[in-house]
């Protein structure tokens, strides 16, 4: 399976929104994330001519912030905490046991495009440590089932998006 078409007209609409306005550079990049899912190699020269800049200075603020991501993600990123907090009550655990549920290395996405398994420095979610983040969602106090539980919750296609035969309808972003 491959990660979704880029869509360039709605890259190009995004660009053309922040045209000349190198305040609008992390907008902008966070636009175009939010849209194709990944900031495009391909989208850097032009984002760079439209906001007046070098193409290494585009390149240089995306490889600065962990935010950005120039490689396709998958449909769910699960984020894992390493925070002190997190570590102290067992995230480490939690990593590998998902490492080997996911057949997954930190960093790595799944062949089909479903999950990206990162680990960040702190999710700001200590008083529920250890703590993972799958997309926007947070989830706390996770113990092995209750990690088995959430990654099952992504596993299953929702009821609206199978087939009257059972199987996975679309790819569509939740």
């Amino acid at each position: 399976m491959e990660p979704k078409p880029v869509d360039w007209q709605q890259v190009h609409a995004v660009i053309d929104k922040y045209r000349g306005r190198k305040w609008g550079l992390i907008p902008l990049l966070q636009e175009v994330q939010d849209a194709v899912g990944y900031i495009p190699p391909a989208s850097i020269e032009p984002i760079a001519r439209a906001m007046n800049m070098f193409s290494t200075q585009v390149q240089g603020v995306i490889t600065f912030y962990a935010g950005f991501s120039l490689k396709p993600k998958g449909r769910y990123v699960l984020r894992v905490c390493r925070g002190t907090a997190c570590h102290v009550k067992g995230s480490r655990s939690i990593l590998r046991m998902m490492k080997k549920e996911l057949s997954l290395e930190e960093g790595e996405t799944s062949p089909d495009y479903q999950f990206t398994l990162e680990t960040v420095a702190c999710l700001g979610a200590c008083f529920l440590a250890p703590t993972l983040m799958v997309n926007k969602n947070y989830y706390g106090k996770l113990t092995p089932p209750k990690v088995t539980s959430i990654l099952d919750q992504y596993r299953k296609p929702k009821p609206a998006e199978t087939t009257a035969s059972g199987g996975a309808a679309g790819e569509e972003e939740r």
